[in-house]
């Protein structure tokens, strides 16, 4: 699949350029959408703003036990360099977390640190692919084509559907797997806040096992990126599933991504650990050495501490979850009173994370002065314009610029202007004709 523009490869053509790389990486839709808002709230219009991954820490503050950590971190002066791999305390209290709660068995040398999540995927495509690489990834999804085009893979694009709620399944993965490197895998997923189901998960793992014992000893291996991040914010009776504890032996080819990022508010502490296969744990430690990756000394001590406080944890994210849930769940609802009164929305009902999958059809119609709305970016632009309601198109993710699927986050989300939202929303569907 094609992923430069013209314009962009005639700048590569002329010499007139930097390197390849940068001259041909695609721009953020988000960012780009992120000025225009900002824009728009200068002028003194009211932006009912869903577009943003992250929380507000007036609404959404991290654990008071991690604040106090942090703060007694700094005041023991833990300012110098920590470990390449992270500190030895830090990977200790990991492991003992991740057995307690997931079950998970990984020694501190399966463990790696890094400044979040970010660092850790880019180092784990420079592990395991190289040029000329397949690597498969679902869309809608976050980033996965850009990681695809850092290290000029091919990019093995499976179309999730609304009918799956956005979650790719063993049959859409098939096609793709001959020759492939790295299948990235997300859940909770980002954006669509949906999960996998344990038989679709578990019919995934059995087919890279099958794939993995056909290949030669020479060639390499097929390796899942399990991205959950989100995986402790799951609401109702959607349960968790992931590969290891489905399936033993996917502990040789699976490598997860995990933080403090989501689940407990704390995007800005930029904390988070990789796990996985020792031989490619110590890769990825080498190639992020050189970047300088880490976490910070006294965040790392923080956490290491924090991690071990159960009853600490499990209180924040009692009240944490219900937060978010209300928002999810009150939206949600909204959306679904708007679709019974007639009006081109639908939703699915919300599982996890801090995202609402809504969706507002209304390509083809024709707004009050007579605009017409041609294409689905008209309707990102009406909705922004008219209801003030800032949301992220699913094309922003990868999708087919026609979907008319958004995600809407409530990290930012105020519980008394959801009300407002939704009539304003309302009131501009309405003049639609």
């Amino acid at each position: 699949m094609q992923h430069t523009t013209q314009s962009q490869q005639d700048k590569v053509n002329t010499g007139d350029s930097l390197s390849n790389l940068a001259e041909t990486l695609i721009g953020s839709e988000i960012i780009k959408l992120s000025g225009e808002i900002k824009e728009k709230i200068k002028q003194g219009n009211k932006i009912y703003n869903f577009t943003i991954g992250d929380f507000d820490p007036a609404i959404f503050s991290i654990p008071p036990a991690l604040e106090n950590e942090i703060i007694e971190a700094y005041k023991h002066h833990f300012t110098n360099y920590p470990a390449a791999e992270g500190n030895a305390d830090l990977r200790e209290s990991i492991a003992a977390f991740l057995k307690e709660k997931e079950g998970l068995l990984y020694a501190p040398d399966e463990i790696l640190v890094a400044s979040g999540g970010r660092p850790l995927i880019y180092g784990f495509f420079r592990t395991v692919a190289d040029r000329g690489d397949k690597i498969i990834y679902a869309v809608p999804s976050w980033n996965n084509n850009h990681y695809t085009h850092f290290v000029e893979g091919v990019h093995c694009e499976v179309q999730a559907t609304a009918e799956n709620h956005f979650m790719p399944s063993a049959k859409d993965i098939k096609p793709h797997l001959q020759n492939a490197v790295i299948l990235a895998l997300c859940s909770p997923q980002n954006p669509t806040g949906t999960t996998f189901q344990k038989e679709t998960l578990e019919e995934i793992c059995d087919m890279v096992l099958e794939e993995n014992k056909q290949r030669t000893a020479g060639q390499k291996k097929l390796y899942v990126l399990f991205d959950q991040m989100y995986w402790q914010l799951t609401y109702g009776d959607i349960k968790h599933y992931d590969p290891v504890s489905l399936r033993a032996e996917m502990k040789a080819y699976t490598v997860y991504v995990d933080a403090i990022s989501k689940c407990f508010a704390a995007t800005g502490v930029r904390v988070g650990w990789a796990m996985g296969p020792a031989k490619i744990i110590n890769k990825m430690k080498a190639i992020l050495s050189h970047i300088g990756a880490w976490a910070p000394m006294a965040e790392q001590k923080a956490v290491a501490k924090f991690l071990l406080q159960k009853e600490a944890m499990d209180k924040y994210l009692q009240h944490f979850k219900s937060e978010v849930s209300f928002r999810l769940e009150k939206i949600y609802e909204g959306f679904m009173q708007l679709k019974k009164e007639g009006l081109p929305v639908d939703a699915i009902a919300p599982q996890a994370a801090i995202y609402l999958t809504i969706q507002v059809n209304a390509v083809g119609k024709m707004a009050e002065n007579g605009t017409m709305l041609h294409e689905q970016k008209d309707v990102t632009d009406y909705l922004l314009n008219e209801a003030g309601l800032a949301v992220v198109p699913f094309y922003a993710f990868g999708a087919p610029k026609n979907s008319s699927w958004y995600r809407l986050s409530v990290g930012t989300c105020k519980k008394e202007e959801i009300n407002s939202m939704l009539q304003a929303l309302s009131n501009a569907l309405k003049k639609l004709k």
